[in-house]
């Protein structure tokens, strides 16, 4: 299992989940920053420009609380096939992202990870609470609450006023 978390959860810290080695990443060690959470595939046409962009963002911003949480999932169109250890070495190797890297998961149906289960939760749309494609991505507040949601189209660099805002 992905992820774990207590009966009825407040924030995004009351989950553990799995990073790509297979360990306990409580989240509670966000405490306090701004969070990009996005479910990430290596074979996507969006692919490269969203970790370039990523890249950017992390770079600029991760000095002043701002991190990234990506999650890889094979979910669609089986764009994310390789193994915890491939994936690590795809995003590490070809686009230098810094970012950590978390266990491979669902993000959608009955095995979904409970994270991504609450992250839904919001009313996020007319496409209702499923995710509809790689690189979802959610922004969360200091205090572990989910802010926005933002779809797979939207460019990574167009966060960056929302970003900055809840940095402040």
């Amino acid at each position: 299992m992905a992820s774990q978390t207590t009966e009825n959860p407040e924030s995004v810290y009351d989950f553990t989940v799995k990073d790509a080695k297979g360990n306990d990443v409580d989240l509670s060690i966000y405490k306090g920053k701004v969070l990009l959470i996005i479910n990430v595939a290596s074979k996507c046409g969006m692919t490269n420009s969203n970790y370039t962009e990523l890249n950017q963002l992390y770079e600029k911003y991760k000095g002043q609380g701002f991190e990234i949480l990506a999650f890889p999932c094979n979910q669609f169109g089986e764009e994310e096939p390789g193994s915890n250890d491939e994936i690590s070495e795809f995003v590490c190797t070809r686009f230098r992202s810094e970012f950590p890297i978390f266990d491979k998961i669902d993000v959608n149906g009955d095995n979904a990870s409970p994270l991504y289960k609450y992250l839904k939760l919001g009313k996020w749309g007319i496409f209702g609470d499923d995710i509809q494609w790689n690189f979802a991505k959610f922004l969360v507040n200091k205090d572990g609450q989910v802010v926005h949601r933002y779809y797979p189209t939207t460019s990574p660099l167009s966060l960056e006023y929302d970003i900055k805002k809840l940095l402040e």
